[in-house]
């Protein structure tokens, strides 16, 4: 069910945060960019669970951000196959339902 991806990718930073760690920025950038959405063939990413490798950074012309190289674990769901998941739903509305699940 919820298992951790390894992921590779280009995080861009802007000035506005050049006064945090370098650590922190990406960790809040990439929770900001990729927590709560759904990836194709790696599944609901979560949150950010660990930052493996930071490369190099780079500056484009014309884009003050800076743009960083980083490999880190996420978080995600991903159900298997025809697996079965149980639980009560909690609220419902037009908009949404909670539901708590049990394993």
């Amino acid at each position: 069910m919820g298992v951790l991806s390894e992921i590779r990718t280009l995080i861009r930073l802007l000035p506005r945060g050049f006064d945090k760690s370098l650590e922190d920025q990406l960790t809040d950038e990439i929770n900001r960019k990729l927590a709560n959405k759904v990836m194709i063939n790696v599944g609901l990413c979560l949150s950010l669970h660990d930052i493996l490798e930071v490369g190099e950074s780079f500056l484009f012309p014309g884009d003050g951000a800076s743009h960083t190289k980083v490999r880190f674990r996420m978080l995600v769901f991903r159900p298997q196959m025809e697996e079965v998941l149980t639980g009560k739903i909690k609220s419902c509305s037009k908009e949404e339902f909670m539901s708590a699940w049990s394993s």
